[in-house]
């Protein structure tokens, strides 16, 4: 199949509330090596920024990365740059390769055949409670601080709106056999980081022979990130600073939190929703499709 031949997905509806408004990707204007990282909040969106960044930049340290590559559709980041239109402007000044991020679901993105998409997955269960951290730590005039993982797990994890959990990863997990779409984990980053590192590159097509790879791997380890908040976070936004951003940046916490009908009830609107080898792929990173898990 050619290029030609391939239906390309097409916007379905915007998406505009406290968080975000999609309206800002009409009149984004894309450019043939563009990185578009997408997640549902809180399933490594950061951590594959510092990848694509370290990527593009070779190791680089003290990148700014929350101005480098922004998250675009972020109704108060456009606030934080002027205006839309000058958050705009600054993208469209960058002279090095650009990246950019958004918590958007496919069907409020307008999607570029030009662009390189990067979808990084990661268990709900594990969302519900970093989010809930989150959350619970974030200074943001407006926000209504939720008050339990209970109370996020049942409205935004197991939530049937057309911007919940489920129908976001359900709308990458149909389109993973793109060309331009890369299926990536939250665990399988953290199994192995350095690989997974090297399976980005070869997605946007970074030569790892010309790259300092062990240091990019260390700019991107946990402990890195963490005592260089900063660069990623301003500390105005969290209680205890930007380090508080980067909590433990670990799984399973869940297991002492949710009961087992919350857990079995999750476990089968995964299949429901994205079948086996998508549910599987959902609790563990790990695919089925070796087309896919060689990219």
């Amino acid at each position: 199949m050619t290029e030609k031949d391939i239906l390309w997905p097409v916007k379905k509806f915007e998406v505009q509330n406290f968080w975000s408004d999609s309206t800002i990707w009409n009149d984004f204007q894309f450019r043939h090596d563009d990185i578009i990282i997408d997640t549902y909040s809180k399933s490594g969106t950061t951590w594959t920024q510092q990848i694509v960044s370290q990527l593009i930049f070779n190791r680089q340290e003290n990148i700014n990365i929350s101005r480098i590559s922004p998250w675009l559709d972020f109704r108060l980041n456009a606030e934080s740059f002027g205006s839309k239109e000058k958050l705009l402007q600054t993208l469209e000044n960058q002279t090095h390769r650009r990246c950019i991020k958004t918590h958007l679901p496919l069907d409020a993105l307008v999607f570029s055949p030009k662009a390189k998409y990067i979808f990084v997955g990661r268990d709900g269960r594990d969302v519900a409670c970093s989010l809930y951290n989150h959350l619970v730590n974030l200074i943001c005039d407006g926000h209504v601080e939720p008050q339990s993982i209970q109370e996020i797990f049942q409205n935004r994890i197991l939530s049937t709106s057309e911007t919940s959990f489920f129908a976001h990863i359900r709308s990458w997990w149909n389109i993973r056999h793109l060309p331009n779409v890369l299926i990536v984990h939250f665990n399988q980053l953290k199994k192995d980081l350095p690989s997974e590192i090297k399976r980005i590159a070869k997605f946007l097509q970074i030569e790892t022979e010309d790259l300092h790879c062990d240091t990019i791997t260390e700019h991107c380890s946990f402990n890195y990130m963490k005592m260089n908040a900063g660069n990623f976070i301003e500390n105005k936004y969290f209680i205890g600073g930007a380090k508080t951003f980067f909590y433990q940046g670990t799984n399973e916490r869940w297991k002492n939190v949710l009961s087992d009908e919350e857990c079995q009830s999750y476990e089968k609107r995964a299949i429901e929703e994205l079948g086996k080898e998508g549910a599987r792929w959902l609790a563990t990173g790990e695919l089925e499709d070796a087309k896919q898990a060689d990219q």
